[in-house]
Parts: structure tokens; sequence; C-alpha cells
């Protein structure tokens, strides 16, 4: 009869009761696959306004999560900063008139009602690639993350630390640490 009252039993208890609670609960609301669970947009890119901003065949102008470029001159600014010419380039080499497939984090628009996607496009090898992680890969870009939008802030992380270990881009021609 002690052993139902040690605290012993009351571990086993509390284990068990945890155990169950995961079984059943996984059974009412099993893992789902994320990739299963995605919804991308397919969409033509007509212009490119800069490393970070697209405009697609139906006029909405697109903004890429999780990463931010160089700014272009505006009213604001008379010169670009440094490197931003580079990644508009780029960033219309990549995607300006083709088909670009659009994934939605949490949000769907920031404050100048631009739409906020992960963007995809097919590279030469017909495999697709995220060009949000691509520009920051490759120096065009640094990680620039606003909550709640980070699925893939881990990814954009470590494509950041590569490419400023590597020197690639921005990291080596604009001075940044």
């Amino acid at each position: 009869m002690a052993f139902f009252t040690s605290r012993k039993f009351n571990k086993i208890i509390v284990s068990l009761v945890l155990f169950l609670f995961v079984i059943i609960f996984n059974k009412i609301n099993p893992p789902v696959n994320q990739s299963l669970t995605t919804v991308k947009e397919i969409y033509r890119v007509t212009r490119v306004i800069d490393g970070d901003t697209i405009v697609l065949n139906n006029g909405i102008k697109v903004r890429y999560i999780g990463m931010d470029t160089p700014e272009m001159p505006s009213l604001k600014a008379k010169k670009a900063d440094c490197f931003a010419e580079k990644a508009k380039v780029e960033n219309s080499e990549l995607v300006l008139n083709k088909e670009v497939s659009l994934e939605k984090d949490v949000s769907n628009t920031d404050q100048y009602k631009r739409w906020l996607r992960y963007v995809y496009v097919k590279n030469k090898d017909g495999q697709e690639i995220m060009v949000n992680v691509y520009l920051v890969e490759n120096g065009y870009a640094t990680l620039a993350t606003y909550p709640p939008d980070v699925k893939y802030v881990d990814l954009l992380k470590s494509a950041q630390i590569l490419a400023r270990n590597k020197g690639k881009g921005l990291w080596s021609e604009c001075m940044l640490k």
C-alpha cells in the first residue's frame, strides 16, 4: 500500500497521463507535413522595382519576406545605397518576365499595401529556388525579419552567415560587419 502513495508512483502516473495526452492529441491533430499544406500562387513578374520588390502581371507589388536589399535612389535619398543597383540587376535576372510561385507567411500585406511573400523561380536547371534565400546567400541582401513573418528565419540566417563568411557581394564591397 505504501507504493501507491510514494513519489515514484506519482511520477509514473504523471508520466502515463502525459504520454496518453500526447497520443490522443496526435490522433485528433496529427502532425501535418508543411510542404503539403503550403499554398503557392503563380504569377508572371512584369517589373522589378529594386532588389526586394517586384510587380506582378495583376499589378500587385510584392515585397520579399525576411530580407532587405540596399535602397535605390528615391525622393528621400538622391543617391543609391552601396550595392543597390547590383541587387536590382540580380533580382531582374532572376525573375523579370518569368513565372514565379509566391508563398504567404502570416501577414498578407505590409504598411504600403504590398503583398509579403517568399518568392520562388525555376533556375536554369529547372530547379525551383527561393529568391529570398538566393539573394541573401549571394550577398545581394541582408537578413531582416519582422514577426510574425518568420517561417524561414533559420534558413535566411544560415544564408547570411554563409555570405558574410565568404565575403560575397555587399559583405565585401560595402564594408558591412
